[in-house]
């Protein structure tokens, strides 16, 4: 599993977010290899109304009993992919 942090701008207002405005993401990619993670990174923050994407960092997570219990690596596990944004930097 891979772990991008990322920032993207929201193409329009949407909930807490401003049209323009950057906003930080933490996506969890379970994808075989880091190019395809970061496309798959990509595509689903531009699914979700955001440009402008930028990956900041790159971390390879080996996957082991502890991190099953954190919620978002299970649902990345179960559906391969999860997105957390947050408010600000």
């Amino acid at each position: 599993m891979y772990l991008f942090s990322i920032n993207a701008t929201s193409a329009k207002d949407q909930g807490e977010f401003k049209q323009g405005e950057e906003c930080p993401f933490i996506a969890y990619i379970n994808f075989v290899d880091l190019f395809g993670a970061e496309q798959l990174a990509t595509l689903y923050i531009m699914k979700e109304g955001f440009r402008e994407i930028k990956i900041v960092k790159r971390k390879f997570l080996k996957i082991d009993e502890t991190h099953k219990k954190d919620p978002q690596i299970s649902e990345a596990l179960a559906k391969g992919y999860c997105l957390q944004v947050f408010s600000s930097h």
